[in-house]
């Protein structure tokens, strides 16, 4: 009986050896792995449809560089800064106006990444300011009872520019970006604007503004953007664990 008894206190002592070493184990290899780590920078890049629509539209020419930065893990800060010189010839207006503006603010990541990947799906907001002058190049005579096969009256205009205009506006951004290849991103954007205020010429109104497009209804626009950017990596941050527990309950 005593020899069982040592026997089984051999075999206790030999179980709780090894789960202790075997606790050890699991401690060390839990402890090694290492905390994930996020990048955080500044992307910047080109607007490649106004760019290349200078090429092709012979009454356009623009350019818009962009950017942001990461604030949080979802929170960006986003800004846009460009030039514009277009042309328009309606049926009863020929007009060409040329500026500049820049737009401010932020966009929301809403997109669930795995692994290292940093691509976007946002939603945002801008606030965007422009300076333009508008040039008056000819206008047609309206013509309530015009005659079979009449053409209608253009007449050419001198010296009808409106310099020192302005205009303020709020859009609502909603877009997303994709890493291509390494640190290089491209993305698109459709834009939603409403005006604030302007400033309006005498005799004439403002039908298209620099960074705000086409003036529908007087106050209303819309805008697309299609981007090429490079992410400038400055520093990483651990992901703490509350932030793990959301991404899993997203998921």
């Amino acid at each position: 009986m005593k020899h069982i008894s040592k026997f089984t206190f051999s075999i206790a002592l030999v179980l709780l050896a090894f789960l202790g070493n075997a606790q050890e184990e699991k401690t060390v290899k839990k402890d090694s792995i290492p905390p994930k780590t996020e990048r955080y920078g500044l992307r910047v890049g080109v607007d490649l449809f106004k760019l290349t629509r200078s090429f092709y539209e012979t009454d356009y020419s623009g350019l818009e560089l962009v950017g942001d930065y990461r604030l949080t893990r979802r929170h960006y800060l986003a800004a846009e800064i460009g030039n514009e010189n277009k042309t328009v010839d309606d049926d009863q207006v020929n007009f060409t106006t040329k500026g500049t503006y820049i737009k401010v603010g932020f966009d929301f990541n809403s997109f669930q990444n795995w692994g290292n990947m940093e691509n976007i799906v946002s939603v945002g907001l801008r606030y965007g300011v422009s300076s333009f002058s508008q040039t008056l190049n000819s206008y047609q005579v309206y013509n309530p009872k015009p005659y079979f096969g009449e053409s209608p009256v253009i007449i050419p205009t001198d010296n009808n520019q409106f310099d020192g205009l302005s205009a303020q506006w709020i859009e609502v951004v909603a877009g997303m970006k994709a890493e291509v290849f390494n640190n290089v991103f491209v993305g698109f954007s459709f834009r939603l604007n409403r005006l604030i205020s302007q400033k309006i010429p005498n005799n004439f109104d403002n039908l298209y503004i620099p960074g705000f497009n086409r003036t529908y209804n007087g106050s209303f626009g819309v805008g697309f953007n299609y981007t090429v950017s490079y992410f400038i990596p400055l520093y990483k941050a651990t992901v703490k664990a509350k932030d793990k527990k959301n991404d899993k309950k997203r998921k």
